[in-house]
Formats: structure tokens, C-alpha cells, sequence
């Protein structure tokens, strides 16, 4: 995972010193390669001391570390945008952008979303929430916002191969359905940052009903992980758009096909007969006029 990714998704468990030290390099990475450790101290009001905590925080031995990783990073991502690039991976929109602009700097986020969530995936993780689907008496999912469109599409692609899937989009039915879930079942829970209350809430009455749960987030030890007998991380950078919820929603959603195709690979022909199936069925509701 990238630094910059790393740094997101802690920055707000980082202690006032820190996060402006975090801040700096997320509005600007520029900064780590330009300056000293001295410099950049002066420019963040803080202290050495407290940058290399914050280095040591991100599992780097110390400031040396973070230079040489940032002006790798920042260079790799230059050389995948082109001399004609408009900046860098995760640069937010702004007002003087043209509209080419605007999509360039959208495909580039979430190009770097699925590449940084397929680089950083525990395949053994995964493995075993695969499993865990296929004997699966039931799966019931749920997220809030943005984080429902992961829910309400791998309950889709599961219900499609035969699979029992719920996904809901409001927080009573999805905390009674926790309340009557058993052993055998699995719960999924989805949120960016891992704090949603509901989504909390929900996976925790899963998880007190002996449920298999899995906590899909951005942020590794972020409250929704306490609940979680498996983590699946994604790994995106969020702007001021964040509220559109546009690289965290593709990043969820290219896990979500990580879990389906594991789970329809497990039994090759009765997938195919499946989706061959429910595509008939319906085939007779589609307008082809």
C-alpha cells in the first residue's frame, strides 16, 4: 500500500501534532521529497520528535524512510499519468479544472483504488470468507450510503447462483435480521471508514448471534473491525469529494467481485446453469423493441 493510502486511512487517530504532519503530506506528498526533516517540522508547528513518531506510526523506521518511499511513490505515479497527466493520483477537483481535467484526475483515483486494493488484499483472508459463503445457510449485508451499493450488489450476485442473500437499506430491518441470525450464517458489514454507528450496531449483534462476520473497510483498526472474524481492506484515497463516495464505492465493489467469483468458481457448473437460468426467466420481461 501506498503511503499516501496509509496515511488517509489513520489520519484521524492521529493526535493533533501528527495529523498536521499528516495533513501537510496529503495536501501536498511534494513536500516530504523538498524538505528536511527540520523544514518540514517548522512548516507543520510541531517538533523532529513528533514526525518521527508519525513515521514510526506508519511502520517506517524513521523520516529517511518516509523521503526515499514518498519520492519512489510519487515518481512511479508520474511516470503511470504521462508527461500530460493532469497531477498527481488522488488530486482533488477544482474549480479551474476543464471537464477532461475533472476525468482524468477521477480515472486516475479510481484506477489507483482497485490496484492498491488488489495489491494489498490477504488472499488468505479472502480464501477463508469464500468458504465461509459457499457453506453459508444464509448471507445478510449491510452499509450505509454509498457503502449499501457493495451490500445490495453481492447479495444480487449471490441470490443469482442460488445462494440465500439479504442486503437491506434500512438500519431496523438490518439489526432485526442481526438479532435472529445464528451460527452458520455470515454477516457482512460495509463502511469506509469503519465508524458508521449503524453498521457498527449491525455487525455486532451478528457477531453476539454466532454469526460469521466480515467487515469490509478502508481502515484496519477502525471500531468495525472489533467485530469482524475476517477483514477484507481496501485501499483508496478520498478528496473533498469524499462525499460522493467515488473511489471507496469502485473499491468495495471490485472486493465484492473478488468474493463472487471465489464463491461461483467453488461449483463451476451450477453457476453457469444458474445465471443461465435466471437470465431466461427474465429474459421474457426485457423491451427488445
Amino acid at each position: 500500500m501506498s503511503i499516501q493510502t496509509n496515511i488517509q486511512a489513520h489520519v484521524d487517530s492521529f493526535p493533533p501534532t501528527m495529523r498536521r504532519v499528516a495533513d501537510a503530506i496529503l495536501e501536498r506528498p511534494q513536500i516530504v521529497v523538498e524538505n528536511t526533516i527540520t523544514e518540514l517540522a517548522r512548516a507543520c508547528n510541531t517538533s523532529e520528535a513528533s514526525i518521527v513518531r508519525f513515521c514510526r506510526a506508519l511502520g517506517l523506521t524513521g523520516y529517511p524512510q518516509l523521503k526515499l518511499q514518498m519520492a519512489s511513490e510519487l515518481g512511479k505515479e508520474s511516470a503511470q499519468l504521462g508527461a500530460n497527466g493532469s497531477g498527481a493520483y488522488g488530486a482533488d477537483i477544482s474549480p479551474s479544472d476543464t471537464l477532461a481535467e475533472m476525468v482524468s484526475k477521477i480515472a486516475s483515483s479510481e484506477i489507483l483504488g482497485i490496484r492498491e486494493t488488489a495489491d494489498s488484499i490477504d488472499i488468505e483472508v479472502l480464501q477463508r470468507v469464500v468458504r465461509r459463503l459457499e457453506r453459508a445457510k444464509r448471507v445478510v449485508l449491510f452499509g450505509v450510503g454509498a457503502s449499501n451499493a457493495g451490500a445490495q450488489d453481492l447479495a444480487q450476485k449471490l441470490l443469482r447462483i442460488g445462494h440465500v442473500a439479504l442486503a437491506f437499506h434500512d438500519a431496523h430491518d438490518a439489526l432485526v435480521s442481526a438479532a435472529l441470525i445464528d451460527a452458520g450464517d455470515v454477516a457482512v458489514g460495509f463502511s469506509h471508514n469503519g465508524k458508521t454507528k449503524e453498521t457498527n450496531a449491525f455487525l455486532r449483534g451478528a457477531k453476539q448471534g454466532g454469526a460469521f462476520t466480515v467487515a469490509i473497510t478502508n481502515v484496519p483498526d477502525s471500531p468495525l473491525t472489533d467485530h469482524a472474524d475476517a477483514v477484507l481492506r481496501t485501499a483508496v484515497r478520498e478528496t473533498t469529494f469524499r462525499s460522493g463516495a467515488m473511489a471507496s464505492r469502485i473499491a468495495q465493489l471490485t472486493i465484492v467481485d473478488y468474493l463472487f467469483v471465489g464463491v461461483a468458481r467453488g461449483r463451476y457448473d451450477r453457476t453457469v446453469q444458474a445465471l443461465k437460468s435466471t437470465y431466461e426467466i427474465v429474459k421474457e420481461l426485457r423491451d427488445d423493441h
